[in-house]
């Protein structure tokens, strides 16, 4: 069979058509279903025990890992779209600005619970406040984002043109590369906060949800890897031509970064911390993380006890 026009190919990019010999798909192959319906079950899933935790405790590392788990979730779909219209051009761009979007909002889950955790343990564990963690690498982040976001829009303009795809390409390397640079500088610091932190006392909890947010940040970092390899070779490489890497490299340590903060969740397990400092137990004690005497209330019996005392976290 020769190979479609320009025309005829517009046309297969914008429909929903099998397999046609000579064409290949954007992929490089065609997306398994398999994997696609898998992915969308498990950030389905991890998004709903996100939601429902967003909804109860009103915490902030909830909700930005709904909207995470949401991105992944539309990415997967658009692939699983891919699976069944390998040609689809708006399948393929669904999932490819989705999926890289995806892992900004898990990082920002680690920012803001490192920030929690500076809070509860004292403002001496860290070099930076809790506030100015958020700030910076989010920043951070939204940059890196928008200069993949350039990179991939340029590709792909490129890639419909039939002209080189190199400097969009390397535009989006460059973005993902300014993102592994910002996550290997936020470890130095999460670093410094743990050599400092362990000499401070600390409520039971705060080790396992460290590990979670260390298990988290890890397996972006493999991913941010694993992505800047993939671009480097090219549009045609070998990783990027074959789904299997993308599904280990890419999609697992996406559900593991998203995933273990359902198991081990900072909204249930960290106290709830308002400005100034102030913590808030669930049994509504209210105690200064800065070790200065507060106001605390309990209830016994009905009636209502107020004594002031010095508390440290």
């Amino acid at each position: 069979m020769s190979r479609p026009s320009r025309g005829q190919l517009n046309a297969l990019q914008s429909g929903c058509h099998a397999p046609i010999p000579g064409v290949t798909p954007a992929y490089g192959y065609v997306p398994g279903l398999a994997p696609g319906i898998v992915f969308c079950v498990l950030f389905g899933l991890s998004m709903a025990g996100h939601l429902f935790r967003s909804v109860q405790k009103k915490r902030w590392t909830s909700y930005v890992l709904v909207v995470g788990a949401l991105t992944e979730v539309l990415g997967w779909a658009g692939r699983t779209w891919s699976s069944q219209c390998s040609l689809n051009q708006n399948a393929f761009l669904m999932q490819i600005t989705t999926l890289i979007i995806a892992p900004v909002f898990f990082s920002a889950a680690a920012y803001i619970t490192l920030g929690a955790l500076i809070r509860i343990v004292g403002r001496s564990s860290s070099i930076l406040s809790p506030r100015m963690y958020v700030i910076i690498f989010s920043t951070a982040d939204v940059v890196s984002l928008v200069i993949q976001a350039i990179g991939g829009g340029s590709a792909s303009v490129a890639s419909n043109r039939g002209t080189n795809t190199t400097p969009g390409t390397n535009t989006m390397v460059a973005g993902i590369l300014f993102q592994l640079a910002t996550m290997v500088v936020f470890v130095g610091f999460m670093l410094d906060f743990l050599r400092r932190a362990i000499r401070m006392e600390k409520p039971g909890n705060t080790n396992r949800v460290i590990l979670a947010m260390s298990l988290s940040i890890l397996t972006i970092f493999i991913r941010s890897i694993y992505r800047s390899i993939e671009l480097l070779q090219g549009w045609k490489g070998y990783l990027i031509t074959h789904e299997r890497y993308f599904v280990a490299l890419d999609a697992a340590m996406m559900v593991i970064a998203c995933g273990v903060y359902n198991v081990v969740d900072p909204a249930v397990l960290l106290p709830k911390v308002h400005a100034k400092g102030v913590v808030v137990d669930e049994d509504e004690e209210v105690r200064d993380v800065d070790g200065e005497e507060v106001e605390v209330k309990s209830s016994v019996g009905g009636e209502s006890e107020s004594n002031g005392r010095r508390r440290d976290v």
